[in-house]
C-alpha cells in the first residue's frame, strides 16, 4: 500500500507530504491541488507503462492517463532554486516496500517546452504494487458520455483489465467478463448470483430502479454497443424495448465505470476516482461512496476526489456501520491561503486533515469544508 505521497516543485505544490490510507478522500475548493495529487500518481504509472521510469528514462507528461503539457506547465511557479538556478521536481512514495523517489533536475532552457523530463535519479530494481501492478484503475472526471458505440480493445479491456482513464473500455470489459464472480464482500445484498453483470446492474439500480444493461459485440468492427432496459429481462413486468444511452441521460453512463472498477477490484490494487458523484442524485452519490468503501475493505486502495457532502457522508455512514474501519480512512481538505508574501507572491496551498472516528464523526470541521449547507441554513433562519 502507498502510505504517503510526496511532491516537490510539482504543479501547485512547492512541498507536499500527503498521508494515504486504504480509502483517502480529497476535497476542497477549485484549483487547490486535489487533482494534482492524482495526476502525480498517474504520471508515474504512464511513464512506467512506457518503459521510462528508470534513471535512463523520464517523466512522460502526455499519454493516455494524463496530458500535463510541457515542462513549464508542471514546474511549480514559485520554486526554490540553488545558485545554479536548477529547481528539482520530485515525486516520492512511501510504501510498505520502502521509500521510492523520482527526481528531475529541471534545466530551465532545456525542459521549458519538453514533454519528457529526463530523470536524474530513480529507484533501482523493480517497483512495487499497487501503483504499478495489475488492477490499477484511474477514472478521470471527464469520463465517457452517453453514446451508442464504444471501442473494443482486446489489449486494454481483456489483457490488461484496464477500463480506460475515461472509462471508455468499460463496456467491452463488461461484455467479456460479464460472468466473472464478484467476491462476497462486494456483492449487492439483493442479488443471489455471483456474476459481474448482475451485480453491476444491482448497483446501477441504486441510481435508477429497474434498470438493466446489455453490452453487445458488433461483429466485424472494432466497436461494442451499450443499451439500457427497465424492469427485468423477462416476465409480465419486463419490457423488450432497449434504449440508447443517449436517450437515458448522463448519470448511468457516467457511473458505470465507477461501479465496474469497484466490483472488479482486487486486494492490493489501486483505484483512483475523480468526482464519482457527477450527474447523480444524492442517494446515488452515497451509494457510490459505500461501494468505494467496500472495495477498500476488500483490500484495494481507493483514492476519491469529490465536491459532494453526500459522498463524504456515505463514507461516514459506512464507517459507523462497520463496513470499513475508521483507521482505514484519511480525509484531506485543500484550500489556498488568503495571501502570498513579497518573497512568495503565490498563496500557498494548505491541507487540513480532520480525523474520522468509529462513530462516523469528524474531529473538526475546517472553515470551508462542506459547510455551505450550515452557512445557508444560518442565513435562512436569520
Amino acid at each position: 500500500m502507498i502510505r504517503e505521497l510526496g511532491l516537490r516543485n510539482f504543479k501547485a505544490f512547492g512541498h507536499l507530504r500527503l498521508a494515504l490510507a486504504p480509502l483517502t478522500l480529497l476535497s476542497g475548493v477549485n484549483a487547490a491541488g486535489k487533482s494534482t495529487t492524482m495526476q502525480a500518481l498517474a504520471l508515474l504509472r504512464q511513464s512506467w507503462d512506457a518503459g521510462l521510469l528508470s534513471s535512463q528514462g523520464g517523466l512522460l507528461l502526455n499519454r493516455d492517463l494524463v496530458e500535463l503539457g510541457v515542462g513549464q506547465d508542471v514546474l511549480y511557479e514559485d520554486f526554490d532554486t540553488d545558485e545554479r538556478k536548477t529547481p528539482s521536481i520530485e515525486v516520492s512514495l512511501s510504501t510498505d516496500a520502502g521509500e521510492l523517489a523520482w527526481r528531475v533536475e529541471y534545466q530551465l532552457a532545456r525542459d521549458k517546452e519538453a514533454d519528457l523530463l529526463p530523470l536524474s535519479s530513480a529507484p533501482a530494481g523493480p517497483v512495487p504494487d499497487p501503483l504499478f501492478g495489475v488492477g490499477f484503475q484511474y477514472l478521470r472526471a471527464d469520463r465517457i458520455v452517453p453514446a451508442v458505440y464504444y471501442p473494443k480493445s482486446y489489449d486494454a479491456a481483456v489483457r490488461k483489465g484496464f477500463l480506460g482513464s475515461r472509462g471508455e473500455h468499460t463496456i467491452n470489459f463488461l461484455r467479456v467478463r460479464r460472468d466473472d464472480p464478484v467476491p462476497p464482500p462486494l456483492r449487492h445484498q439483493t442479488v443471489r448470483s455471483t456474476s459481474l453483470l448482475d451485480h453491476t446492474e444491482a448497483w446501477l439500480q441504486e441510481l435508477c430502479p429497474g434498470v438493466n444493461i446489455e453490452a453487445d459485440d458488433l461483429r466485424g468492427t472494432d466497436l461494442v454497443r451499450l443499451s439500457y432496459g427497465f424492469f427485468g429481462r423477462s416476465g409480465i413486468a419486463s419490457s423488450n424495448i432497449r434504449y440508447r444511452p443517449t436517450n437515458v441521460g448522463f448519470g448511468l453512463t457516467y457511473a458505470l465505470p465507477i461501479v465496474v472498477a469497484c466490483l472488479a477490484a482486487t486486494p492490493g490494487s489501486l483505484i483512483m476516482l475523480e468526482n464519482p458523484e457527477a450527474h447523480l442524485h444524492p442517494r446515488g452519490q452515497s451509494a457510490m461512496a459505500r461501494l468505494a468503501c467496500l472495495a477498500a475493505a476488500w483490500g484495494a486502495q481507493v483514492l476519491v476526489e469529490t465536491h459532494s457532502d453526500h459522498v463524504l457522508n456515505g463514507i461516514r455512514l459506512a464507517v459507523k456501520e462497520q463496513v470499513l474501519d475508521s483507521t482505514a480512512v484519511s480525509v484531506h481538505y485543500f484550500r489556498r491561503g488568503a495571501h502570498g508574501t513579497a518573497a512568495s507572491p503565490v498563496p500557498p496551498i494548505e491541507v487540513r486533515s480532520p480525523l474520522l472516528g468509529p462513530d462516523g464523526m469528524l474531529s473538526h470541521w475546517p472553515s470551508g469544508f462542506f459547510d455551505e449547507w450550515d452557512n445557508a441554513l444560518d442565513r435562512l433562519l436569520d
